[in-house]
C-alpha cells in the first residue's frame, strides 16, 4: 500500500470519527436542553468562549449546532468582544496626575517627622539636594494625607504635644503659641 493511500484512509477514519463524536455530542446535548425548563444563566466567561468558538464554525454551523442560544445573539457577543478589544481603553490612563511614588512618599513623611521644624518649601530642598524634584503643594498634600501638621512659610507648627493648653499638660497659664518657628 502507498503511504498516499494509507495517509488518505486514517484521516478520512479519523474525520469520520470526529464526525461521529460531534454528532453525538449534539444528539446529548439537545435531550439535556430539553430537560432543563427556564432560561439557562450564563457567565461572562461562558459568553466569550461560545463567541470566539461561534465566530469560528459560522452562522450555518451554529444553527445546527446551537441550543442554548440563537446563533445570531453569539455572532452579537462575538462583535461586542471586537469592538470593547479595538476600543482603545488598555491605552487610556486614569484621570488626573498621575501617583506620587510610594518610596517617595514615605521619604517625604520620614522628613517631616525626624525634622518636625521643616516646613514644606525645606523639604523640597532637602529632597533637591538627593537629586528628586518635588512642588511644596505636593510635599503639603502628602502631610496632609498622612495627618501630619506642617509649617507653611513663617507659622508655627503646633501639635498636641507642644500645645501647653492640652489635656496632658495642666500648665493652662501659659500661651498657646508656643513652639518651633519655621528657619
Amino acid at each position: 500500500m502507498d503511504w498516499k493511500h494509507l495517509l488518505a484512509y486514517i484521516t478520512g477514519t479519523v474525520d469520520q470519527e470526529l464526525l461521529l463524536r460531534n454528532e453525538y455530542l449534539v444528539t446529548e446535548n439537545r435531550m439535556l436542553r430539553n430537560q432543563i425548563t427556564g432560561r439557562v444563566r450564563l457567565t461572562d466567561a461562558e459568553r466569550k468562549t461560545l463567541a470566539e468558538i461561534g465566530h469560528q464554525l459560522g452562522k450555518q454551523a451554529l444553527a445546527e449546532v446551537a441550543t442554548i442560544v440563537k446563533p445570531d445573539t453569539i455572532l452579537g457577543w462575538h462583535r461586542k468582544l471586537v469592538a470593547q478589544k479595538c476600543d482603545g481603553s488598555a491605552q487610556r490612563q486614569s484621570p488626573g496626575r498621575p501617583k506620587i511614588d510610594p518610596d517617595l512618599e514615605a521619604l517625604i513623611v520620614r522628613m517631616a517627622q525626624e525634622n518636625r521644624s521643616w516646613g514644606y518649601d525645606r523639604i523640597v530642598g532637602a529632597l533637591a539636594n538627593l537629586g528628586l524634584t518635588v512642588s511644596a503643594q505636593t510635599v503639603g498634600n502628602v502631610l496632609k494625607r498622612h495627618g501630619i501638621p506642617v509649617l507653611r512659610n513663617n507659622l508655627i507648627r503646633i501639635t498636641l504635644d507642644d500645645n501647653p493648653r492640652s489635656k496632658d499638660n495642666n500648665q493652662g497659664s501659659q500661651p498657646c503659641c508656643r513652639g518651633t518657628p519655621w528657619l
